[in-house]
């Protein structure tokens, strides 16, 4: 058996190898979001199966009254820590990383046997932290509530009540109370969670939003660059369609979260403020004074539109104005796919969060909107001279630093989809369900509506002011 162990670990260590052997500077963020998606798929793991282990660990298994939701979001958050203080760590290492001369630029794209290790043992010793620490980053933190317990006793002054009607005019009452503290084996009774991970979650929303802004600017200004008559059109029909689209399956919504026989009118609120903000940032977007394009406002629609339904979807699978959640189990394929959904959310905004032109990249990149080329008005042969020096100081293509703190806060957002945002639910089997999630898909389109609504407002309302 042991031998089998051996041959077993010699060719995990040879696979790992060839692996980050194989990973090139053009791949490596590639390889961090593969390293990434790892992650959640070892949060998804340990959140189904890791109770059983937990609650043999002394320095995590403080109280016979923790549930298992409870050790299925310290298993979660547990991994996220790790993950996070990985990225985090990268991230202030690679600070002021301009040019590909730099050393740092080495550690960056290369040593990634040395960050497998690295990210196995920081995971693995979040396990080993105490459950204050985790409280401090995310966990439920309890806090003990006083009780006050009134009894009375009242009693008749004659020898027998039954001679006396109806309002008693001689019954004399005493009232005494009390107060109760509950020791810390009670079950807790209020429920404050940590924000550490929260902020960190809002901030990673926040810039997936204008992230997706800056991608729809950028789309809508090279096609009006090309300035032909085809991409016009094209814009013209793209645009039609993200708003067919968008007010057609707002309709869906209408079915699927608005039941006959229930009263609905949150669902109903939430349906029609989206048609309503979508409808509005066209006319906005249209608007003489603002000069705008029809494209940016579609493509926003159709996000929010899509975010709609996945705040709506993660209401509680009790509730009865949900549609999508009436039977008692969920079926395990809609698990799959809505957990599947995710990840790839988490990871395309965090690869796109590292290849952004515009937002991300430092200022010494050509990719910054620099005029000038690396060499110019050089003869051939002062330019084979100047070539070497060039490429050993030629600017990175990217933020480095932002592009793991990219990671970094994907890392608590992920741990809070998972956890359910780290609220009490009945849905501890479901990912991503409750109300908290509810209302924070809700207010991501709401903010994303209001930020879409400045970038048309802002140079209007500030001319004087230059805006990118």
């Amino acid at each position: 058996m042991s031998c089998l162990a051996s041959c077993c670990f010699a060719m995990s260590c040879g696979l790992c190898s060839s692996v980050a052997s194989g990973i090139s500077k053009t791949s490596a963020r590639l390889a961090y979001c593969g390293l990434f998606g790892l992650s959640l798929i070892v949060s998804w793991v340990l959140r189904e199966v890791a109770t059983p282990l937990l609650k043999k660990c002394s320095w995590i298994n403080t109280s016979d009254t923790y549930t298992k939701e409870w050790y299925q979001t310290q298993a979660v958050l547990r991994v996220s820590l790790g993950n996070f203080l990985f990225f985090a760590i990268l991230a202030l290492i690679m600070i002021r990383v301009k040019y590909q001369n730099d050393r740092r630029d080495s550690w960056h794209h290369g040593g990634w046997i040395a960050k497998m290790i690295i990210w196995l043992l920081l995971v693995v010793l979040m396990f080993f932290l105490p459950n204050e620490v985790v409280t401090v980053y995310g966990q439920f933190r309890s806090y003990w509530k006083e009780k006050m317990i009134c009894s009375s006793n009242c009693l008749f002054s004659a020898e027998d009540p039954l001679d006396y009607a109806v309002p008693f005019p001689d019954l004399i009452c005493t009232f005494s109370c009390v107060y109760v503290i509950p020791s810390r084996d009670q079950p807790v009774q209020t429920l404050l969670a940590g924000i550490i991970s929260k902020f960190g979650a809002g901030l990673f929303l926040l810039v997936q939003v204008l992230l997706l802004l800056d991608f729809v600017h950028t789309w809508n200004d090279s096609w009006v660059a090309k300035d032909e008559q085809k991409w016009y059109i094209a814009l013209l029909v793209v645009s039609i369609v993200c708003y067919i689209a968008a007010f057609a399956f707002s309709g869906i919504l209408f079915i699927w979260f608005n039941p006959s026989g229930n009263d609905c009118g949150l669902n109903v609120f939430f349906i029609v403020m989206t048609m309503v903000l979508a409808f509005g940032i066209a006319l906005i977007a249209l608007h003489p004074s603002v000069n705008g394009s029809l494209l940016p406002a579609a493509v926003i629609s159709v996000y929010c539109a899509y975010v709609c339904y996945t705040g709506l979807s993660s209401e509680p699978r009790g509730y009865a104005c949900n549609g999508l959640h009436r039977s008692k189990a969920s079926s395990i394929t809609t698990l799959i796919l809505g957990m599947l959904t995710t990840v790839l959310s988490v990871l395309y905004s965090a690869f796109r969060a590292g290849s952004s032109t515009t937002l991300l990249s430092p200022p010494s990149s050509p990719k910054s909107g620099g005029s000038k080329p690396l060499l110019e008005g050089q003869d051939e042969e002062e330019g084979k001279e100047k070539k070497k020096e060039t490429e050993e100081a030629r600017p990175v293509s990217y933020s480095y630093s932002f592009f793991h703190l990219i990671f970094a806060l994907a890392s608590m957002y992920s741990a809070m989809l998972l956890s359910g945002w780290t609220s009490s639910s009945d849905s501890s089997d479901l990912v991503d369900v409750g109300w908290t999630s509810v209302w924070v898909r809700i207010c991501t389109e709401w903010v994303t509506f209001a930020l879409y609504i400045w970038t048309l407002l802002a140079p209007v309302l500030l001319p004087d002011r230059e805006f990118f």
